[in-house]
């Protein structure tokens, strides 16, 4: 899906992945600590084909996040990761923040019920 989503288009979306019996990992954003490009709550799914949907942020997060949802996918056990976005890094990639991040990445699988606010 492009442009904007919402998150009933989320949720429409894992329920769709689930009733199809495909795995995916969730990454949610659960702390952010200054300047970071999205809030708690902000969603990116990433499913066993490698499509993502929904953002955390876009650039280096959701480069490193998206590989760590693909790890989450092979060995099915949830977990949390830190990004921080230290001024240097930030520069590197475009960004104009500079903080914390923390993501709950959770895999998903026919029978599971995701840990949804």
């Amino acid at each position: 899906m492009e442009g904007k989503w919402t998150k009933i288009d989320m949720y429409e979306k894992i329920a769709r992945i689930l009733k199809e019996k495909r795995r995916a990992a969730l990454a949610t954003v659960i702390k952010t600590t200054g300047s970071t490009p999205q809030k708690v709550g902000a969603k990116m799914l990433v499913d066993e084909r490698g499509t993502l949907f929904g953002t955390i942020g876009g650039g280096c997060v959701e480069a490193e996040i998206y590989a760590e949802a693909r790890r989450v996918l092979r060995s099915g056990k949830a977990r949390v990761h830190s990004f921080r976005l230290t001024s240097e890094k930030a520069a590197e990639n475009g960004l104009v923040c500079g903080g914390i991040m923390e993501i709950f990445l959770e895999p998903l699988q026919n029978g599971s019920s995701p840990a949804l606010p």
